[in-house]
């Protein structure tokens, strides 16, 4: 046999790997020792823990501090919130406001008719909420299409799939109040728009200066900031979807309308409950792109609750935390009645 052959070790044989050298043994050893250093640390502490709560009591001494962080920044605010809706005066500190019950809310819910706004005592706070359930009504359905048909386009085998699939994504990236300086832009009196417009011989449009346009870009804008992440959850369900259903399907020659209803949709709906309820909560505490866009304006037609709590709170002259924190009471009630009655219907649904 030659060198050649004892030297090069046979096709498809497993070589072993090289011992390290007595100097990379110590770096090694030392980085594991450094790296077990926490460990050993904390090892005696929550074996003394184990023995006095016993194994089964171990999983909520993980849990605590998240439990801790989640009081302090969620149930803690939610408690003062509601104590601030039961006091009254102008003092800050909830130990020098005076209790005055339930007067913040008999005040809120004084009203000739619910229907109209002009018949209630806050009706700026009326206002609000007509124009809020008008937008989250009309954002929902909004969303809910956009998504449902651009998640069915991305689904197909198209070019560039992935590049738009990013593309529909990347608004979701920029920030609310970015959107909607952009698109003020485009629509504010002599902007991108009405430049076009007037550049193919029509008149100006003043889309944000009167109601029924300004509200309805109020409701576009936030249709297509947010469409991308809606999107992904329903491409993600329809990628869930065994595909056996549609070959199936394919092989008896159903119409392409009979598998969406009959397949795709009923499969989909898990998915389409998250974003129903996702998108009714966000269009009912929306603030931040509509406030930018429209400031709440025409005079009050796309000013929403969100809108009107924070001015009661803070922007107004007169500061009235008491009734601004029982505006806010209300309003996570009702988000809270809604996400149950929409649960409801979706358990209904799946049985």
């Amino acid at each position: 046999m030659s060198s050649v052959d004892t030297a090069v070790p046979p096709v498809g044989t497993a070589t072993a790997p090289a011992a390290p050298r007595p100097g990379e043994r110590s770096t090694l050893r030392a980085l594991g020792w450094a790296a077990a250093l926490p460990l050993r640390l904390i090892d005696a502490p929550m074996r003394g823990v184990q023995k006095l709560i016993g194994e089964r009591g171990m999983p909520y001494v993980f849990l605590l501090p998240n439990a801790a962080f989640f009081g302090l920044f969620v149930f803690l605010p939610l408690a003062i919130n509601l104590w601030f809706s039961l006091t009254g005066g102008a003092a800050l500190f909830p130990s020098e406001r005076p209790y005055v019950g339930t007067q913040q809310y008999a005040y809120l819910l004084d009203c000739g008719s619910f229907i109209d706004p002009g018949s209630c005592r806050e009706d700026h706070f009326w206002r609000g909420v007509a124009n809020t359930g008008t937008f989250a009504l009309f954002n929902v359905v909004g969303t809910v299409l956009a998504s449902l048909v651009t998640a069915l386009v991305l689904n197909r085998r198209i070019r560039a799939r992935g590049f738009f699939r990013a593309v529909f994504f990347f608004p979701v990236l920029l920030s609310p109040v970015v959107v909607a300086l952009i698109w003020k832009w485009i629509l504010q009196r002599d902007g991108l728009l009405n430049a076009i417009i007037m550049g193919l011989g029509g008149d100006r449009i003043l889309f944000l200066n009167e109601p029924g346009w300004a509200m309805f870009w109020a409701i576009f804008v936030s249709v297509w900031a947010h469409m991308g992440f809606y999107t992904l959850i329903l491409l993600a369900g329809l990628q869930a979807i065994p595909s056996d259903l549609y070959e199936a399907a394919a092989m008896d020659r159903t119409p392409t309308h009979r598998i969406f209803w009959r397949i795709t949709l009923p499969l989909l709906w898990p998915n389409m409950i998250v974003v129903i309820v996702l998108a009714l909560i966000k269009g009912v505490q929306t603030f931040d792109e509509v406030f930018v866009l429209t400031g709440g304006g025409p005079g009050t037609a796309t000013m929403m609750v969100v809108q009107y709590i924070y001015e009661t709170a803070f922007a107004n002259q007169v500061q009235n935390f008491g009734l601004a924190a029982a505006a806010s009471v209300l309003l996570g009630a009702v988000l809270f009645i809604l996400t149950l009655i929409q649960l409801g219907v979706a358990g209904r649904r799946r049985n």
